[in-house]
């Protein structure tokens, strides 16, 4: 993007378009694809003349992802949990998409909202303090055993990316994610995949 000053002294700004070649044979490479999840090898895409980025078109979605620097969009962490809420649900995609993008408070975050979410759908009481929440959680059953530090350790995290100006690291994100993905399979997953008693 150029900037430059008109003759009546406004700011004047042209965009400035790069050539990326027509759609090509590039050379084959191996990715995670960021939309679909699947692991593929693409040799279809785009490049830019003198430059090592390309656009690889995805040969199961069809869909395009950016190599430069790095892989946009990246690679969600985690993998999809069965029989959950939509609410939930929408909040742990929403927390693994933010580490795809490099959003790592903003995961951080949305793990915490998750927590409270779930002891809310599990009858907490709407409107309690989140250490309540993960008390409550704690208490009733709905945390494996030893499981205790890693609730702990989510409400510590989620307290600093809220509470604090330090910034959350893709480390703490993705930890985090783990744990919240392994809680809900232990809730919600898992017990529904065991047959239920004829009467």
């Amino acid at each position: 993007m150029t900037f430059w000053k008109n003759q009546s002294g406004n700011i004047q700004r042209r965009i400035d378009y790069m050539s990326w070649q027509n759609l090509n044979k590039i050379e084959s490479r191996s990715y995670t694809c960021g939309y679909c999840g699947n692991v593929v090898a693409s040799a279809s895409g785009y490049f830019l003349e003198g430059s090592p980025d390309r656009i690889r078109i995805c040969p199961h979605c069809q869909k395009p992802t950016y190599f430069g620097e790095k892989q946009v969009p990246g690679v969600a962490p985690g993998i999809a949990v069965a029989n959950l809420p939509k609410d939930i649900e929408a909040l742990y995609n929403e927390a693994r998409y933010c580490v795809a993008i490099g959003s790592y408070t903003s995961a951080v975050l949305t793990c915490r909202k998750l927590l409270m979410s779930i002891a809310v759908s599990e009858k907490a009481k709407p409107g309690e303090s989140f250490i309540s929440y993960v008390e409550y959680l704690a208490n009733n059953g709905f945390v494996p055993p030893n499981g205790r530090g890693w609730v702990d350790h989510i409400r510590t995290k989620g307290n600093e990316a809220n509470h604090e100006i330090a910034l959350m690291k893709k480390e703490d994100a993705e930890e985090l994610i783990s744990f919240s993905e392994m809680l809900l399979k232990f809730i919600y997953e898992f017990p529904a995949r065991v047959p239920k008693a004829k009467p």
